[in-house]
């Protein structure tokens, strides 16, 4: 996972909130063309990637609703990750799930999960 391991909080925290969640979906959306081809090691590099933007959004978030509420998020990611074997059906909606926590980001469902 080296894209973003340079990443730091203070680069992270320039970008709104609603950039924030979209690049963790970028990341999300990247995964879902092997989510169909059980490609799972794909699959699992792109989850990795997610969770890492996932915990730098929270890390700098300076309000706890919506950290809270991306750390739950960030379970449900995690569970998917160390799932045996990719779903793609829990996939799609933990995709939707994160697009829903920014009213921005939520814009997108329909270009992302079509």
């Amino acid at each position: 996972m080296t894209q973003h391991a340079q990443l730091t909080a203070e680069r992270w925290s320039a970008f709104t909130r609603a950039q924030q969640v979209l690049q963790i979906a970028a990341e999300m959306h990247r995964a879902t063309r092997f989510v169909d081809t059980q490609r799972i090691e794909y699959v699992r590099s792109a989850y990795e990637r997610a969770l890492r933007l996932t915990e730098l959004t929270a890390q700098v978030q300076a309000g706890p609703s919506f950290r809270r509420e991306l750390l739950c998020w960030r379970m449900v990611l995690a569970e998917l990750y160390l799932a045996p074997a990719v779903d793609p059906a829990r996939h799609r909606l933990a995709l939707r799930t994160l697009l829903e926590l920014n009213p921005e980001a939520a814009r997108q469902i329909r270009y992302l999960l079509a």
